[in-house]
């Protein structure tokens, strides 16, 4: 007898997005490092990404998961000079999409972050593709995290000092 199939739906699929956006926007970074996996990976390109792997190209961003840790940690301390105190971000998350395939369940939506900070306002744009897995309650999971920018490049000032 096989294994009962587990479906992810693009509802529950934008519930998690959904809900990551609200703990980032709020400040809640030790409840959205909950939403890892442990073990997981966050990774932001260069603007000029080219599909190459973590050891092929340039990011902004390529946190294992002691790295992402440090990076929460050091976030809601005042050693963070650039967040401290932390931007105040809008999210929007758009198109979601659920891909089932053999390598297992990947999240892609697009996104928009509004940042204000310094009396000054920045947008962000992108995408995001993530691989999740459902732990043993039923609950979604970032396996690896990866958010694309799509400018060309970031304006003066804008800054990758919060998590996009």
């Amino acid at each position: 007898m096989s294994a009962p199939t587990v479906t992810v739906t693009r509802e529950d699929a934008e519930d998690f997005l959904y809900q990551e956006a609200m703990l980032l926007d709020e400040w809640h970074l030790d409840a959205w490092l909950a939403l890892f996996e442990e073990g997981g990976t966050f990774e932001v390109p260069t603007t000029d990404y080219q599909g190459w792997d973590r050891t092929g190209g340039g990011f902004f961003v390529l946190d294992d998961w002691d790295l992402l840790q440090a990076r929460v940690k050091r976030l809601k301390s005042r050693k963070a000079h650039a967040e401290n105190p932390h931007s105040r971000t809008h999210r929007m998350v758009t198109n979601v999409r659920v891909i089932r395939g053999a390598e297992g369940i990947e999240l892609k939506a697009n996104f928009l972050i509004n940042r204000f900070r310094d009396q000054t306002h920045h947008t962000y744009v992108g995408r995001y593709h993530h691989d999740v897995v459902l732990n043993d309650e039923g609950e979604l999971k970032f396996l690896h995290r990866r958010a694309y920018l799509v400018h060309e490049l970031l304006e003066p000032g804008a800054r990758l000092s919060f998590i996009l």
